[in-house]
């Protein structure tokens, strides 16, 4: 039986071409699978040449001293016993890995068999020889021992050899009378130590270097076993190149890649062969490993994309003799990644560019007009209305509305400029010609009427509005994100001046927004260096002029602004969520006061919506009016129609609740726009006030007066109090009164004073109109 073993070739390149690479594929190879085997098969040969050689000196030595038929019986043993050992060897040769055992004992067989032919010769050709012939015997059985060395890889068979060819060899000296035997046996005895030690040692020294070399095998293989599986299965390529750089070897799949074959790529130049990328060109020039290395090259099927890495063949003796590497087509992933890029850089829903993508648009764009001169603008683009239309209709229609918007945004812009969405109902866009700022508001105009347009869907026409704040670069900034904080406050400002705004920035608005960061960081303070002061402007009654009650009216005076309207700070402290320390203590402030008044005058105080959305307020109310005396009665709270445009619900729960205490509610600044009709049924209210603007139209507008007139006959329906506010003149006053007005205030009856100004006030009553006529 013979056994066939497929070699797979190690990544060792050198030898390649078409012909190498079909060549090195799969190799049969007939040579034992044993190196031990295949060693003593190979020396066999040569031990038989060694013993014919020896055999035939002894011939020519002892022809005419022996006879010859006993002469040539034993060479022609020894010839025949050689051969028949050679044939056996080869024999041995095909044995698989599990007949090595077996092996090693026929080894040892066949050792003592030839041993012992020649052994013969001393038996009976030493004796009585001349002491030349029997130096030229001795000489020969010693060369024969040392063929030991040939049998070392077989321990027990080298000392067999060695063991029967010295023993016939002492018996032989032994029977010399002419020989110093004692001497003679002195130095074969020490021969054969020396040869069974060498053969000891050589034994060692081969096996350690076989079982070195069959491992190295076994890592050859297997790396060559997982690079052929890299190539088989699609993971990469393999190529090698020389000093030249002209390619030596190189994997069938690039073949196939750029149309070529393998043939017709041996030979070239590997930076030629990829499309002469000038970073190939340096990187195999610079003689150092690299990888990573990605590049395009043009193939029958279109431009691919590959990665590349390679390390330089460096000799031991520090000689450079070319590259090897590995390449892969990462065409598919390189797609991938651009598609995962551009999702990553798109609004999903509109389809525009993003926030990431709209801050790197204005990146380029900024850099752009700083390096050619030419201005571009940067704008931002808000809704105005879109969250009641969200909270009204649902996402779904609100998301509607965001697409069709973004399309009337993007179709208005076209290729003027990118727009993208980077909010809910933000909008942002940049416009690459900013030269005049005409033209850029021009658009911004287009595109606030192209929004205002309404929306006809299935469920609903839609009406929304935009504000716009725009910012130019580099003439308002060359950074971008100051740039954008300067379009945002823009934007802020817009926003302010109501729906449907254009507004350019202006040094005033940064000027303003760093003034209001400052009054932000004093207000925090204010309250704990008692910088707050409670003004009150006085009530009275529209039948008998005299002071009802007054109006809390907080005034903040700053060390060094002076007296600030709380027009100006209230807002930054309902943003800051300061406004509730502040009421707390303008509520205290006011209780405290009150309580030093007559029993018959009440105190009002403005309560803002950010108060009342907080659970606490009630409990506050009751400490205010505990820690001052003061009959709840005497307290009343004014709140603005503005409370109802959120959390409506929660609202009317808080004043349901200071309702339940026994304090009273007032409904501020009544009929300025907010339809709050509509909550006068909701008992919770038991007085209104009509807004100064209704006051002042009165004298001029016949429809105004219907309108108060109307006002008085609703609040009457529902037992409630009405209180004219702004009241100036006496004819102001006079038409109030007559048209049902309970309680009048106003400049007329006095301005907002500090508290120790209104005890000359609580016991006074005033003389306008008729009864100052009469």
């Amino acid at each position: 039986m013979r056994h066939v073993l497929l070699k797979v070739p190690s990544f060792d390149l050198a030898d390649s071409g078409s012909e190498a690479t079909s060549r090195n594929r799969f190799v049969v190879d007939t040579e034992p699978n044993d190196p031990r085997i295949e060693a003593l098969w190979r020396i066999a040969p040569w031990m038989a040449g060694l013993s014919v050689t020896c055999a035939l000196v002894v011939l020519w030595g002892l022809s005419g001293r022996v006879p010859l038929l006993a002469l040539g019986t034993w060479a022609g043993l020894i010839i025949a016993a050689n051969f028949v050992i050679v044939r056996a060897r080869r024999r041995a040769a095909s044995f698989g890995s599990d007949e090595l055992l077996r092996s090693s004992y026929w080894t040892v067989f066949e050792a003592a068999i030839h041993a012992g032919l020649w052994s013969a010769l001393p038996l009976f050709a030493f004796s009585g020889q001349p002491a030349a012939v029997q130096m030229m015997l001795a000489g020969a059985m010693a060369t024969m021992m040392a063929g030991a060395f040939l049998l070392a890889l077989v321990p027990l068979a080298a000392a067999v050899w060695v063991l029967v060819l010295a023993t016939a060899m002492l018996w032989g000296l032994h029977g010399a009378d002419d020989l110093p035997v004692g001497i003679a046996m002195v130095l074969v005895t020490g021969y054969i130590a020396v040869v069974l030690t060498g053969c000891i040692t050589i034994e060692r020294l081969l096996t350690r270097f076989m079982d070195t070399a069959e491992k190295e095998s076994e890592r050859r293989e297997s790396i060559a076993l997982l690079l052929k599986e890299y190539e088989d299965q699609g993971a990469g390529w393999l190529w090698q190149i020389d000093a030249a750089n002209q390619l030596t070897y190189v994997s069938p799949r690039i073949s196939s890649l750029l149309g070529r074959s393998t043939a017709q790529l041996i030979g070239q130049s590997l930076p030629v062969v990829l499309g002469c990328d000038a970073r190939l060109g340096g990187a195999l020039v610079a003689r150092q490993a690299f990888s990573g290395l990605q590049m395009d090259v043009e193939t029958p099927g279109g431009t691919r994309s590959i990665a590349v890495a390679g390390s330089p063949i460096i000799a031991p003796d520090g000689s450079f003799h070319g590259f090897r590497g590995v390449g892969s087509d990462i065409t598919e992933i390189r797609r991938s990644q651009d598609r995962l890029s551009h999702m990553a850089r798109i609004d999903v829903l509109t389809g525009l560019p993003n926030r990431q993508h709209m801050h790197e648009l204005f990146a380029e764009g900024v850099a752009r007009a700083k390096a050619t001169n030419q201005p571009c603008a940067l704008m931002f683009l808000d809704l105005d209305g879109f969250k009641p239309v969200n909270d009204s209709f649902g996402h779904s229609l609100g998301d509607e509305v965001l697409r069709a918007m973004a399309q009337r945004l993007a179709a208005e812009v076209g290729a003027r400029g990118r727009i993208g969405r980077v909010g809910g109902d933000e909008f942002a866009l940049l416009l690459t010609d900013g030269q005049s700022r005409q033209s850029v508001e021009e658009l911004g105009v287009k595109l606030i009427k192209a929004v205002a347009e309404p929306l006809a869907l299935p469920s609903a026409e839609i009406r929304i509005g935009l504000s716009i704040g725009s910012a130019i670069a580099p003439i308002d900034g060359d950074a971008v994100d100051d740039l954008l904080l300067k379009a945002d406050l823009a934007l802020y400002e817009a926003k302010s001046r109501g729906r449907g705004t254009f507004v350019h920035f202006e040094p005033q608005l940064q000027q303003d927004a760093d003034d209001r960061v400052r009054l932000e960081h004093d207000l925090r303070q204010a309250l704990k260096r008692n910088e707050f002061e409670v003004h009150y402007q006085p009530v009275v009654s529209a039948t008998t002029q005299a002071v009802m009650g007054f109006e809390a009216l907080l005034r903040w005076r700053h060390p060094e602004r002076g007296l600030i309207s709380p027009a100006v700070f209230i807002p930054i402290a309902e943003d800051t969520g300061l406004i509730a320390d502040i009421g707390e203590w303008t509520l205290r402030q006011a209780c405290k006061h009150a309580s030093q008044w007559p029993q018959h005058v009440h105190v009002a105080v403005n309560v803002s919506p950010r108060q009342l959305i907080l659970p606490a307020l009630p409990n506050a109310v009751s400490d205010a009016l505990a820690a001052a005396r003061l009959q709840p009665s005497r307290l009343e709270l004014e709140v603005t129609e503005s409370v109802f445009l959120s959390d409506t619900d929660g609202s009317l729960d808080v004043l349901r609740r200071v309702r339940s205490i026994g304090v009273g509610i007032a409904l501020d600044d009544f009929g300025t726009g907010y339809s709050s009709l509509g909550y006068l049924n909701k008992t919770i209210f038991h007085a209104l006030k009509i807004d100064g603007s209704f006051v002042r139209d009165a004298a001029k507008r016949s429809e105004t007066v219907s309108i108060i007139h109307a006002i008085v006959a609703l609040a009457n329906s529902f037992r409630m109090s009405i209180t004219a506010e702004g009241v100036e003149t006496v004819a102001d006053f006079e038409r109030m009164r007559e048209l049902g007005c309970h309680r009048i205030q106003g400049y007329l009856f006095g301005r907002p004073v500090p508290f120790e100004e209104t005890l000359a006030l609580v016991g006074q009553r005033f003389e306008y109109g008729d009864r100052a006529a009469g």
